[in-house]
Formats: structure tokens, C-alpha cells, sequence
């Protein structure tokens, strides 16, 4: 019988392990508070025998003291759940606005606005100077032979650059620059690509078993594939080249729209691809289809409805919904998973998803 580390690992490969590995898409604070005991990550695994740990966590990140100096960053307590960054430089100010509710936070005003927001960005916007990767090798030690450890690593709001622009300029605003000014646009993500591959650099050898790449943004319910190959392949394929060459395995994430991407995302150098969320939690994934047609070059995390497994089921319901991603992919290669994060369920019902992955065998290993 493997351990978890050896049956994560395998199936991260593309290869099958002794029976289907489980993981949570990262456990939210709000449902450790509130169903778990205000439990962290590590003890939230206990608390589910039979989970295969995967633990979410990033290096430390250490910034030149002479780069910070340009980029002053202080926070305005706006009441009612906002605030407000601003962020002086030495030629302008930059300001952003997120409002919060228990679950979560969003963005009210982007970063950057115009050209010229951007270009102070770029010339003042500091990176990393040294990677620390004592966090990761600590966690690593923890869990020992439980799990993997797993990280986004670094970056300006999501995976890649195309996620990370739209993050700092707002999804709609940058859609349309694709048409009105799609130079600029380029520029501004070869910058946000060197910038990353500045860190991937000075990062050394990684430490992470995993790293996410990608982002929402590039789904095909968000853009169309022509645009994704645009504007998301060229930057992808060099960024997962770099990880690649620095010693760590990438898994893609694309959170809705999947299915007219899958020969994009094996195009682009991802080891993996996820969350492969199905029609019913807004999605278009369908896992078996997607595993006939890319399968055999990627693996695949996600795929279980939360809402109906989790949120609104039961533990019967749970176990056949893990049945049915387990038969999905069925030669391995594959770590069932919520498609995405979770707020609600009982933990009755999450108890029976790791039940059952643990009694979805393979017929041979």
C-alpha cells in the first residue's frame, strides 16, 4: 500500500496509484470556523482519516529595502468592510479598493487604470530579491509521508500573466484592450512574464512538490480560445518552461471553461489541469470526455460537485459522486477534488468522499 506522499506523487505523474487520491481545493477560513473548530489546514486533515494531505503554502519572499522605498504601501480603513491601498512612488500615486463579507473579498477598483498606471507599475513595482523556502521545507517536514505540499509561488493576483493583468485592470477592461490596443497589452504581459521569470530565477531550486499556474480568466467561459491562444499560450509555455527547469511539476487551473482549451493546455507545457468543474456548479467539463482526449498527456484534480456532494448532500451522495469521477479516469492520473473552494457541508458527508476514494481501487498498479 502506498502512502499518500508516494500516491500523490504517482498521480501527479500521470500514472495510477493503489487506489484514487482525495484533497480539498484549499479549506476556506470560513468553514474551518465554522464546521471544524477554527482548525488550521494541517489539523483540518486530521480531522479526516483516509485524506491525502495537500497542503497550500508559499515561500517567503524578501524584498531589496531600497526597491520597497519606491513603493510605499499603506492601508485606509474605509468602514462598511472596505479599504483602501495606496501605494506611493516616486512619480505618482497607485490606489485600489476590496471590500470583504466572512466568506471572502473582492475588488472594487483595480490597480491600474491607464498606460500610465502601468507604467509606473512597471518601474517601481519591487520583486523579490531572495526566495526563502524554510516555510515550504518546514510544512514538508510536518506532514512527512501525508501529503504534498503545493504553492501558486509567485505573482500579481493569479497564476500567469494574462490572470495577473486582469486582475491589476479589471477582466472586462483587458478583454476589450485585446481589441483596442492589443499591443500595449503584450507589453504589458511580456512584463508581468519577465518579472515572474526575474523570481523563478532567483528562486533556486524549488521546493514545492506542485506549482498553480493559470487562473480563471483564462477560461473559455471567460474568453474565447482564439484570444486564450493569444494571449495566454506564448506567456504560459515560457512560464512553465522556467518551473520546469527549476525542478517542480505544473498544474493549470482553469476554473469554468475547459473544454474547448484541453489541446491549448497540453500545448502549453502544463503537467496537469484543473478544476474540471462540471455543468451543474456552472462549468462545462466533462470529465470523461476530457480524459478520452487528454488524458493520456495530462492529470487531472477536480471534477466532484461540492454543492450536491458536500453543501446539499449526504454521505450516499458523496460516495456516488466519487464514483463517478473515479470511473471518469479510470487508468489513474487523476486526484479527486472539490472543483472549487467550499463554504458549507457537513462533515459527514466530506468523511464519506475520502471513504470512498479510499475504496476506488484500480484494477491493476
Amino acid at each position: 500500500m502506498m502512502t499518500s506522499r508516494e500516491r500523490l506523487l504517482t498521480a501527479i505523474s500521470n500514472e495510477k496509484p493503489d487506489h484514487l487520491p482525495c484533497q480539498v481545493h484549499s479549506w476556506m477560513d470560513y468553514y474551518l470556523r465554522t464546521y471544524l473548530g477554527d482548525r488550521n489546514q494541517f489539523q483540518a486533515y486530521e480531522y479526516f482519516p483516509g485524506m491525502d494531505w495537500v497542503i497550500y503554502l508559499n515561500p517567503d519572499f524578501i524584498y531589496n529595502d531600497q526597491d520597497r522605498a519606491k513603493w510605499q504601501r499603506t492601508t485606509r480603513n474605509l468602514g462598511h468592510n472596505q479599504w483602501q491601498e495606496v501605494i506611493e512612488t516616486p512619480e505618482g500615486t497607485l490606489t485600489q479598493t476590496y471590500k470583504g463579507n466572512e466568506f471572502t473579498t473582492w475588488t472594487t477598483e483595480y490597480l491600474i487604470k491607464s498606460e500610465r498606471d502601468f507604467e509606473l507599475w512597471e518601474k517601481y513595482v519591487p520583486i523579490p530579491s531572495e526566495v526563502e523556502w524554510s516555510p515550504v521545507v518546514a510544512a514538508q517536514e510536518r506532514i512527512g509521508d501525508r501529503g504534498i505540499v503545493r504553492g501558486g509561488f509567485f505573482g500579481f493576483g493569479q497564476g500567469s500573466p494574462w490572470q495577473d493583468f486582469c486582475t491589476m485592470y479589471g477582466t472586462e477592461k483587458a478583454i476589450l484592450a485585446t481589441f483596442d490596443r492589443p499591443q500595449w497589452v503584450h507589453h504589458a504581459l511580456t512584463c508581468l512574464l519577465e518579472k515572474k521569470l526575474q523570481v523563478i530565477e532567483r528562486a533556486g531550486k524549488f521546493k514545492l512538490d506542485l506549482v498553480e499556474t493559470g487562473g480563471g480568466a483564462g477560461s473559455s467561459t471567460v474568453i474565447s480560445p482564439k484570444l486564450h491562444r493569444e494571449f495566454c499560450l506564448p506567456y504560459d509555455r515560457e512560464q512553465h518552461a522556467a518551473l520546469h527547469d527549476a525542478g517542480t511539476k505544473v498544474v493549470y487551473h482553469l476554473c469554468g471553461g475547459v473544454m474547448p482549451l484541453l489541446e491549448m493546455a497540453m500545448e502549453n507545457g502544463a503537467d496537469g489541469l484543473e478544476t474540471m468543474t462540471p455543468p451543474a456548479m456552472g462549468g462545462d467539463c466533462d470529465l470523461t470526455e476530457a480524459n478520452r482526449r487528454a488524458g493520456y498527456a495530462l492529470f487531472f484534480i477536480g471534477g466532484f460537485d461540492q454543492n450536491e456532494g458536500f453543501e446539499k448532500g449526504n454521505p450516499q451522495k458523496a460516495a456516488e459522486l466519487v464514483r463517478k469521477c473515479h470511473a471518469a479516469c479510470p487508468d489513474g492520473g487523476y486526484i479527486c477534488s472539490p472543483s472549487d473552494h467550499f463554504f458549507f457541508g457537513d462533515p459527514a458527508n466530506v468523511q464519506a468522499f475520502v471513504d470512498e476514494a479510499n475504496r476506488c481501487t484500480y484494477t491493476s498498479v
